[in-house]
């Protein structure tokens, strides 16, 4: 196995674990280290939607199991998500590298303002 094969499966195994954990997904984690591998805003975001959808089907086994599931608001919230997804692509595929670093990294401190000072 390459270096770059067992640093993906190692990325995987901790992106699997924040994001059964804290319920964030794992784009958090996962976009970072993808562009700091060199990937392309787009490229970075798409092959962590890929991740994400193996690692949350199973996190959703995980946490069903522990009947912390509900499948009726998780469909509702996931339809508005396929319109959402379908939009947020199309804007992405126009948005530099550089540009996107930015507002991901505003948007990361801006989360961790609002949990942190959150009441």
């Amino acid at each position: 196995m390459t270096p770059d094969i067992i640093y993906m499966i190692l990325m995987g195994i901790i992106v699997g674990i924040g994001a059964s954990f804290s319920g964030l997904g794992g784009g958090f984690l996962m976009i970072p280290l993808l562009l700091f591998m060199g990937y392309s805003a787009q490229k970075a975001v798409g092959t962590c939607f890929l991740g994400i959808l193996i690692i949350s089907i199973s996190a959703l086994f995980a946490h069903s199991k522990l009947d912390n599931v509900d499948f009726k608001a998780g469909i509702l919230l996931g339809i508005g998500g396929i319109i959402g997804a379908q939009v947020g692509a199309r804007l992405l595929s126009g948005v530099p590298t550089e540009i996107f670093k930015k507002i991901f990294a505003t948007i990361l401190i801006g989360l961790a303002f609002y949990i942190f000072f959150k009441k």
